[in-house]
């Protein structure tokens, strides 16, 4: 398995990106997008020797455009329950049910969108770590969700 380190390399490398082939990538409507952009190349760059690795750092590069990283130790499940937009939750229970349920590629289609409409603050090296193992296994989803519902509030529900 990749290191923490190799995360945050990955993470400090996309920081490096001039604000093209940042947008470059932001702009990516799905995975097979990337696989179009240099930027990704850039990235990927020296990372991943099997296709499955190459394919969990294709996940990690999609998603990357989306969060905002944190030294605190915040999965992604609990950054996207504590979401606001305005008073309200940025992200719906339903919509979470949705990226578990979905099959790939489409579960990290709706996964980016929730990421961009949501803009988690999270630990990217925890982040990252459920992205690679996102294929693998399902205890990636489901830890994604059990963090979500163990850290979600919804205030539009209180009376």
């Amino acid at each position: 398995m990749a290191k923490e380190t190799d995360f945050m390399d990955l993470y400090q490398a996309w920081q490096r990106l001039p604000n093209g082939p940042k947008a470059e990538l932001k702009r990516c409507g799905d995975l097979g997008d990337l696989l179009e952009t240099s930027a990704f190349y850039r990235l990927l760059a020296g990372r991943g020797e099997a296709e499955w690795q190459k394919k969990a750092y294709q996940r990690m590069i999609f998603c990357l455009p989306c969060i905002n990283h944190t030294e605190q130790k915040i999965p992604l499940g609990a950054a996207l329950a504590r979401s606001r937009k305005g008073s309200r939750s940025a992200v719906s229970e339903s919509r979470m049910i949705q990226v578990v349920r979905s099959e790939a590629p489409n579960d990290m289609v709706q996964l980016r969108r929730i990421l961009k409409h949501a803009e988690p603050t999270v630990n990217w090296p925890l982040m990252a770590k459920q992205l690679w193992y996102w294929d693998l296994n399902e205890r990636s989803k489901r830890s994604l969700l059990e963090d979500f519902f163990l850290n979600h509030t919804d205030t539009s529900k209180e009376g």
